[in-house]
């Protein structure tokens, strides 16, 4: 299937997913929030907590499949993977902003993710990451385009991969801060400890890192042109 064709498919499957995905926010803000979204964080039962990460998990996988589907090899399955995983990704705010009229702004704090732990951070950081990923994705489907080797070495993966937890911890550090006041890394994670949920729901988002988001998404540029360059 030609490149332009499979991006029309995948995208559209993308803009869907964002929709299903910000419909099902729709619904868990009606029942936690009806006042509207705001921190601190609503107790959440903790049913519906598990739900939440098992759904997160479906999500990673519908994603993961979409990759096997449409890559012939493991990196152009990759990059179908985080091109289809950005597209969601912005589009779910895109339709939050038209059914919600939430975020305000690019600068609204929101939850992110929950695995392994909570991430947070104002939109516009997700929305950055969303776009180098899809950046990264082109470079190496516009590789294979023009007949060129699209494996990615092990030098950039590493840089991918260092850039990558870059951002992550920058995207748990100030929750985790919060909870490391009052809990050990183990028990963090025990949704069903009455005082551990008690304690999360009391976050207030302080200050996003943003010299580590920086540094990680330096790294990532970096690795990105590096990949770029590559004659063969």
């Amino acid at each position: 299937m030609k490149l332009r064709r499979l991006l029309i498919i995948i995208t559209a499957f993308s803009i869907a997913m964002g929709f299903l995905e910000s419909a099902v926010v729709v619904y868990i803000r009606e029942i936690l929030y009806p006042g509207g979204f705001e921190f601190p964080l609503s107790t959440i039962p903790v049913n519906l907590a598990l739900t939440e990460l098992f759904r997160e998990v479906a999500t990673l996988v519908m994603l993961i499949t979409i990759g096997i589907l449409a890559g012939r090899r493991f990196s152009t399955g990759f990059a179908w993977f985080i091109y289809c995983f950005a597209i969601w990704d912005i589009f779910y705010y895109v339709f939050l902003w038209l059914l919600l009229g939430w975020p305000q702004s690019l600068m609204t704090w929101d939850v992110l993710f929950l695995i392994p732990t909570t991430w947070t951070g104002p939109v516009l950081s997700p929305v950055l990451v969303s776009l180098t990923m899809i950046l990264l994705a082109l470079v190496i489907l516009f590789r294979v385009e023009r007949g060129k080797d699209s494996r990615i070495p092990g030098k950039i993966w590493a840089g991918l991969i260092l850039g990558s937890l870059i951002l992550i911890f920058g995207f748990i550090l100030d929750y985790s801060q919060h909870m490391l006041t009052h809990f050990s890394l183990f028990e963090m994670g025990q949704l069903k400890n009455p005082e551990v949920m008690k304690v999360a729901t009391a976050y207030v988002p302080r200050r996003f890192p943003w010299g580590v988001f920086a540094a990680g998404e330096a790294v990532i540029l970096t690795s990105i042109g590096w990949y770029w360059k590559l004659r063969k």
